[in-house]
C-alpha cells in the first residue's frame, strides 16, 4: 500500500525505484508466505484446489490491472500513470482487513509446541474432530523426528550438509522455480506490446486490448487447472504445461520470422501468445507453489520455500532485464526459440526428477523422502 502511494507521488526515476523497492518487500513476503500457508492449512484431499485459488486471484488482480490501464490510457500523460499506480493501494487495504480474520498455520503452531491452538485451527479446517486429531498427531510426529535425530540448523541441513533426500528435494524445488521463469513467460507479459508491434499491430488501443485478452486467458486456464489438479495430480499437469509451452513458444518464434506484416500475421501472433498463456497456466502458472510447499519437509518448509522464491525472482529478473538486449543480439525470434528450448528442458526435468504429491499428507512426504 505504501509503495503504490509513493510511486504515484514520485517525481523522479530514483523516487520511483525507491518506492518500487518498498512494494517489492511486501510482494516478496507474500510470494513466500502465501503458498506455504495455503498448503499447511489445507487438508490433503483438497489442497490442490485450495492452493490454486492463490494464483487464480493473483491473475484476477493482474487482469484488473490490465483493464484499469486500458481505462486510464486516455487520461493526460502527466496524470494517467500516477492514477495507474495510485489505484494499486486499494487491494492491500482489503487484504489487511482479511489477514486479521485468518488463523495461524496449524503446523507452525505445532512446531512451537502450541498444540491446543493448532487443534483449534484444525477443527475449523477439517471435516470432523477425528480428522483434526489425526492431522495434529501427524504434525507432532513430523516435529519430533528431526529433534530426536539431533535437529541442528535448518540452513545447515539445507545448504551445508544436506542428506541425499534433502538434496533431491532442493533440486526439485529450485529447478522448478528456475524453469517456470527461465522459459520466458515474463518476456511475453512485460514486452507483449513490442511483440505485437513487430507484427504490425500499431494502434496503442489494440495493443492494450490484446493485453487484456492475455489476462483473461491466463486467468481462465488457471481455473481449469484448479478443477483438475486434485483429479489428475501435479505431475501430469506440469508435464502437459511444459511440453505445451515449448511447442507454442516455438510457434510464436516461427510467426515472428515472417518478414511481412499483415492482419493475418498479427492474428497468428496473438493466437500463439494466447496459446502460450493457456499452456503455461494449466501447470507452471498454478501448480509450482503448491508443489514446492508439499514436497518440502515441515522443518525446512519456510526456508526452502524462501530459497525457491529467490531463485524464481532472480530468473525473472534475468529474463526481464536481458530480453531487449538479447533480441537485438539474436533477434526476437531467436529469443523465443531459446525460451522454447528451455521449456523443453523443463519438461525433461519434470519427467525425470519430480515425484507425484497429489493426495499425500505433508507428513507422508516427509516419510517418503526420509526413505
Amino acid at each position: 500500500m505504501a509503495g503504490a502511494l509513493l510511486m504515484s507521488l514520485g517525481g523522479s526515476y530514483a523516487a520511483l525505484m525507491a518506492a518500487r523497492f518498498v512494494t517489492s518487500i511486501g510482494a516478496g513476503f507474500a510470494r513466500v508466505v502465501a503458498p506455504v500457508y495455503n498448503a499447511e492449512i489445507s487438508p490433503a484431499s483438497t489442497r490442490g484446489v485450495l492452493s490454486s485459488l492463490l494464483p487464480i486471484f493473483i491473475n484476477v488482480g493482474i487482469l484488473l490491472s490490465y483493464v484499469s490501464n486500458y481505462a486510464f490510457a486516455s487520461l493526460p500523460v502527466h496524470l494517467g500513470w500516477r492514477v495507474m499506480y495510485a489505484i494499486g493501494a486499494i487491494p492491500p487495504f482489503f487484504l489487511t482487513a482479511g489477514v486479521f480474520a485468518m488463523p495461524e498455520s496449524p503446523r507452525w503452531l505445532a512446531m512451537r509446541g502450541r498444540h491446543g491452538d493448532a487443534r483449534a485451527v484444525l477443527l475449523l479446517t477439517s471435516d470432523d474432530p477425528a480428522e483434526a486429531d489425526l492431522r495434529l498427531e501427524e504434525m507432532k510426529q513430523a516435529v519430533v523426528k528431526p529433534q530426536a535425530a539431533g535437529g541442528g540448523s535448518v540452513w545447515k541441513e539445507l545448504l551445508v550438509k544436506p542428506s541425499a533426500s534433502v538434496r533431491r528435494i532442493l533440486i526439485c524445488v529450485l529447478g522448478l522455480q528456475f524453469f517456470v521463469q527461465a522459459s520466458g513467460i515474463d518476456a511475453i507479459l512485460l514486452y507483449s506490446p513490442l511483440v505485437f508491434k513487430k507484427v504490425g499491430m500499431s494502434s496503442n488501443s489494440a495493443v492494450l486490448g490484446a493485453t487484456v485478452v492475455i489476462g483473461v486467458v491466463k486467468t481462465c486456464f488457471i481455473l481449469v487447472a484448479t478443477l483438475f489438479s486434485d483429479r489428475l495430480g501435479r505431475r501430469p499437469l506440469l508435464l502437459a504445461s511444459t511440453a505445451g509451452v515449448a511447442a507454442t513458444t516455438a510457434c510464436l518464434a516461427l510467426t515472428l520470422c515472417v518478414s511481412s506484416t499483415s492482419a493475418a500475421t498479427a492474428t497468428v501472433c496473438l493466437a500463439s501468445v494466447l496459446a502460450i498463456m493457456a499452456t503455461y497456466s494449466v501447470g507452471f502458472g498454478s501448480v509450482v507453489g503448491t508443489y514446492a510447499a508439499e514436497i518440502l519437509p515441515l522443518r525446512l518448509r519456510a526456508q526452502g520455500a524462501s530459497l525457491g522464491v529467490a531463485v524464481n525472482r532472480l530468473a525473472c529478473g534475468m529474463v526481464s532485464m536481458t530480453f531487449i538486449s538479447l533480441a537485438n543480439g539474436i533477434t526476437m525470434p531467436g529469443c523465443f526459440f531459446l525460451y522454447a528450448g528451455v521449456a523443453a528442458a523443463a519438461c525433461l526435468f519434470v519427467y525425470v526428477w519430480l515425484p507425484e504429491t497429489k493426495g499425500r499428507s505433508l507428513e507422508d512426504m516427509d516419510v517418503l523422502f526420509d526413505k
